[in-house]
């Protein structure tokens, strides 16, 4: 059974549930050599868990899911708080999304405890997952970030770059965010525009990906390149060339479960790459 988003919590709920738990920007996990996994909690008590603040997730396999804010790093036996960027390919690919969907609601909860307009504490909604404010009647929802990623080709060559806010040299290819009023494919021309000075045609949708860094939404998107020489906007970019598929097996690239990864995947596939053997690295 896939999860199930849920507001409200069912009338009746067992003590077993996933606890998605967080002390500042960390969150707890058991780890086992390369694997982790988020906590199964039977009884709340038992761990002494006291948090800030609470929101149900909804149910996976019909168990429920919580994610908290601690006031404290209470620790549960064989259990340490970890970087969730770190934990990307060591959670299961389900879990890791999950745990990325239970960081943004609950970075959205403790950053919307007050009405930006007058000031006045917030009160969760019972029938939406939103915050209103009880003098002025403004809601606020979960904050969510769309950007853009886009694999650039030209005549079998893809289009990668060494960003500076990169923590190791690695190469992937182009992403920014979108501006107010700009859609996703005026985002594509104006972000390639400006990060390597070409301009590129044949957009086409690709995939998405929620980014919870902290709330970003990753579109990714294919292009062709259309005219112009590439003049790197070197206040964001330390390199970017254009890469057989040959070169990028020797490049190190994003892990396996971010959607940069599958683009560049999806450009060794399409131009010939009989064999992905490109080297992987943290994400940072």
């Amino acid at each position: 059974m896939p999860f199930l988003h849920m507001i409200a919590p069912p009338c009746e709920l067992g003590r077993d549930g996933w606890w998605f738990l967080f002390h500042e920007d960390r969150i707890l996990v058991r780890a086992h050599g390369d694997a982790a996994e988020i906590p199964r909690i039977t009884d709340r008590r038992e761990t002494c868990l006291l948090p800030t603040r609470k929101q149900f997730l909804g149910m996976l396999d019909g168990i429920p899911c919580f994610t908290a804010e601690l006031e404290e790093p209470v620790m549960i036996d064989g259990a340490s708080y970890r970087n969730l960027r770190s934990l990307l390919g060591i959670l299961s690919e389900e879990m890791f999304a999950l745990a990325g969907r239970a960081f943004q609601i609950m970075d959205w909860a403790r950053t919307s405890r007050f009405c930006g307009k007058c000031g006045v504490p917030t009160e969760p909604m019972n029938d939406e997952r939103a915050m209103t404010c009880g003098a002025c009647g403004i809601q606020y929802y979960p904050r969510v970030s769309p950007a853009v990623i886009v694999a650039v080709v030209r005549e079998g060559k893809v289009l990668l770059a060494h960003a500076r806010r990169a923590p190791s040299v690695f190469f992937s290819v182009l992403a920014g965010f979108v501006e107010a009023g700009e859609n996703f494919e005026e985002c594509v021309h104006r972000e390639i525009r400006e990060e390597v000075g070409i301009e590129v045609k044949n957009i086409k949708y690709f995939g998405s990906q929620p980014w919870p860094f902290p709330n970003t939404l990753m579109v990714g998107f294919t292009a062709e390149y259309a005219s112009g020489d590439l003049v790197i906007e070197e206040k964001e970019l330390v390199r970017a060339a254009w890469f057989e598929p040959d070169e990028v097996r020797r490049l190190h690239i994003p892990r396996n479960g971010t959607i940069s990864r599958r683009l560049i995947d999806w450009f060794l596939e399409t131009y010939g790459a009989s064999e992905n053997q490109a080297g992987q690295v943290d994400l940072g």
